[in-house]
């Protein structure tokens, strides 16, 4: 038998649990890269918005300034503090010179970002101005909204208003323009409904489509093809297909609360079949953090967070992501991003002509010799190419003392062995093999008082475990019927048989009354469903 055994397997057992942690998706992996830097301010965090040219600044509203970071390190480097009350929006021009921001007085007031300059002052809102958006391929407009239930469209230049849009009912709070067309916009209200604007039809009140999201919007955006918008309002975040007419294409429900912010962003990957697909982005008064795939139309990552979240932002170069929330705390999140070698040699030399205090090494690589330890070791660490022909060698298995023993088909042995071990697992592995052989009742009628103790120790211990149940529960009725006399007439066995009958009725204790609660909960889950 020994010479014709070619290969030999540790036993391992059968009876496994489901994880309750599901495993990581490569996307999931992706997003939970992120190495998330809290920033801690004074009041709620309304805004964030990034800068469209590298190297990315993003601008937070806080109170009544704007703090100004920078992308790579996470620093604040300069605020403007020229309002007189709480900034509610802003937004950058598409070349990254201009920013626009707008308070609760109803101002609106355009900078030059690079010397934090104020140009123009624009008074025409009457209540806060709440959405404040330059228009993606147009430097000469802006785009407002605020509390009196009006859109406004500016010349910035002339600091003048060129048409006024009357057609909301409500609260205008957001608002995004189209990435295909710079005369078309929407805009999003408490009265429920997203409008989509084209400043070439001046009639005030005629809006070229309406979308009823069911809910007061909270935040509106187009998607990078411009066929469709997403809305958040509500617990739900919405997708509508603007070239079909406005229909519903689909309504995510994951968040609990209000979602109060979204926005589109990008997988950051370099190659591969994700490498062009975007992203919504969603937070919400509960907390959490999410990222739904509009592709295959469900959510594929979800984090929480201890505050609500009002606000976010995801960077254009895929790199960082800022989230704002109620308590005053940026959540500012960074991914390492791989350097080429060629940049990482232009770093280098830089580096060195400014720090460098000897002249470097030679980087010819030294010929090794049979002197070198490393001589011996050469090739290891090589990967193979594409056209290299690879051998594996066969990896040794390493067999526990108990798998030796059953190899050696010690069936008893094997089985106190692994009792002596005490790992629950191992020893039900042993019996499930043990069973497959049609030997187990045989080692437990083979058992001594000593050893047999240990068994009843055992089916004690780990009898009532969910995964272990099946077969303990079986072995321990007929342990107790194959060796009666000898349990009778040991008070030390007695005492073994009297732990295990406790658990096992204690455990249909709590089974009977996980039934009753099982049977007042069941009714009343049927109601609600109804509803």
């Amino acid at each position: 038998m020994e010479e014709t055994r070619t290969k030999t397997f540790p036993v391992k057992p059968k009876l496994k649990t489901k994880p309750r942690t599901q495993q990581q998706t490569p996307e999931s992996k992706y997003w939970s890269s992120f190495k998330t830097q809290q920033i801690p301010k004074q009041f709620p965090i309304h805004s964030i918005t990034y800068s469209p040219t590298p190297p990315h600044s993003f601008v937070a509203a806080n109170s009544t300034s704007l703090h100004i970071f920078n992308s790579k390190t996470l620093s604040e480097t300069s605020q403007i503090t020229s309002f007189t009350d709480t900034v509610a929006c802003s937004s950058f021009r598409n070349d990254g010179r201009l920013l626009a921001a707008s308070d609760l007085s109803g101002l609106i007031q355009v900078y030059d970002f690079n010397e934090r300059r104020r140009l123009r002052r624009l008074k025409s809102h009457t209540r806060p101005v709440r959405f404040v958006h330059y228009p993606r391929h147009d430097k000469l407009h802006l785009i407002s909204g605020g509390d009196d239930a009006l859109v406004k469209y500016w010349d910035v230049a002339e600091a003048t208003q060129i048409h006024q849009f009357n057609g909301h009912k409500d609260y205008v709070r957001c608002g995004d323009s189209s990435p295909v067309n710079s005369d078309t916009f929407v805009t999003g209200s408490y009265d429920h409904i997203v409008k989509l604007w084209d400043v070439r039809v001046r009639d005030s009140s005629k809006s070229a489509m309406d979308f009823n999201h069911g809910c007061p919007v909270e935040d509106v955006v187009f998607l990078p093809s411009g066929g469709m918008i997403a809305t958040a309002g509500g617990n739900s975040v919405k997708l509508w297909d603007i070239i079909g007419g406005g229909k519903l294409l689909y309504s995510m429900e994951s968040h609990n609360k209000t979602v109060t912010s979204i926005c589109v962003g990008k997988i950051g990957k370099d190659s591969g079949d994700e490498s062009n697909q975007y992203r919504i982005l969603s937070v919400g008064l509960d907390g959490y953090f999410k990222v739904f795939d509009y592709g295959s139309m469900k959510v594929t990552h979800s984090m929480r967070f201890p505050a609500p979240l009002v606000s976010l932002s995801y960077s254009p170069d895929c790199s960082t992501r800022v989230i704002g929330a109620s308590n005053g705390m940026i959540y500012a999140s960074k991914r390492k991003v791989k350097v080429d070698e060629n940049e990482k040699q232009i770093v280098a030399s830089e580096g060195s002509s400014i720090w460098r205090i000897r002249p470097l090494e030679s980087t010819e690589k030294k010929v090794l010799k049979t002197t070198d330890f490393r001589y011996f070791q050469r090739g290891q660490g090589e990967k193979p190419s594409e056209g290299d022909y690879l051998v594996m060698r066969p990896k040794k298995v390493k067999l526990a003392a108990h798998d030796k023993l059953l190899n050696k088909f010690r069936h008893g042995d094997a089985l106190v062995c692994v009792l002596e071990g005490k790992n629950p697992g191992h020893v039900v592995a042993v019996m499930e093999e043990l069973v497959s052989r049609k030997k187990l009742l045989r080692c437990v009628s083979d058992l001594d008082l000593e050893k047999l103790e240990l068994l009843l120790a055992f089916l004690h211990k780990y009898c009532t475990v969910p995964k272990y149940s099946s077969l303990l529960m079986g072995l321990a009725n007929k342990v107790i019927e194959m060796r009666a006399e000898d349990i009778r007439a040991s008070e030390t066995l007695k005492k073994h048989i009297r732990n295990l009958k406790s658990t096992v009725e204690a455990e249909i204790r709590i089974q009977q009354s996980l039934q009753e609660i099982q049977g007042i909960i069941s009714p009343l889950l049927r109601i609600a469903g109804r509803r």
